[in-house]
């Protein structure tokens, strides 16, 4: 295997308009994806971010430390040519929400799930007009099939840089009600991250925190966070 790395080339990265988007330039060279599309992003916020992931490379370019590219190059060369399949994807999860799926024993995690799943089952009815039923066991009980229709027209309005932000928002949570709940701003992303590991926090308060599930919990969770980040940018109105 070769041990070639790229090289950073460029004194500068600087944001240029481009269309009725934005684009990062080294030193007047515009970025491309890895499919050799032109980056171009939707607001000038995101393309700052991006432009200061690479401005803040030393010497061997690092991909892991550049997140907001990769999510760009995701939603333009990924999510731009299968926008309606990943948008049914994740409009899959509304059949089967995590928020639905509860235990029947013990009593103190039935109840801590009723306590803090049932008002966002409520928050989606009264934000996202859907109200979806919750089930006791694993077994999968379909939702109603007009509640499902009505996710899956809200997932496929999202544009492909939202729909790329918001891919990682429900497959980490697992939960389409949850992803939908951090694009609006129902709760702060560290109280929805909380409500997607509430089993998880339970069992660790039961018997004791693993500390190599609690490190992937972590890494999640700033993914998840990430992924908050992107949708907001890629939503951010023009300065």
């Amino acid at each position: 295997m070769s041990d070639w790395k790229a090289k950073r080339f460029w004194t500068e990265a600087q944001v240029v308009a481009a269309g009725d988007g934005y684009a990062v330039e080294l030193d007047g060279r515009p970025i491309k994806t890895p499919a050799k599309r032109h980056l171009i992003v939707p607001t000038q916020q995101m393309a700052q971010a991006i432009a200061a992931e690479w401005q803040a490379q030393k010497g061997t370019i690092d991909p892991r430390t550049m997140p907001c590219t990769k999510t760009a190059n995701a939603a333009l060369d990924k999510v731009a040519i299968q926008h309606a399949e990943v948008a049914d994807m994740l409009a899959a999860y509304g059949d089967c929400d995590l928020l639905c799926y509860r235990a029947d024993s013990p009593q103190e995690l039935v109840d801590r799930q009723t306590a803090l799943w049932d008002p966002m089952l409520d928050w989606a009815e009264a934000a996202l007009e859907v109200r979806l039923e919750p089930r006791v066991g694993i077994m999968h009980v379909p939702q109603d099939a007009a509640a499902v229709s009505r996710l899956t027209d809200r997932t496929h309005a999202l544009d492909m840089f939202q729909m790329a932000a918001f891919h990682d928002l429900v497959s980490l949570s697992g939960s389409l009600v949850l992803g939908f709940a951090a694009t609006l701003n129902a709760k702060d992303t560290d109280t929805l991250w909380d409500l997607s590991r509430l089993d998880e926090i339970w069992q660790a308060e039961l018997w004791g925190a693993d500390d190599d599930a609690e490190a992937l919990a972590a890494v999640k969770k700033a993914s998840f966070e990430h992924a908050k980040l992107m949708f907001d940018l890629s939503s951010s109105p023009a300065p």
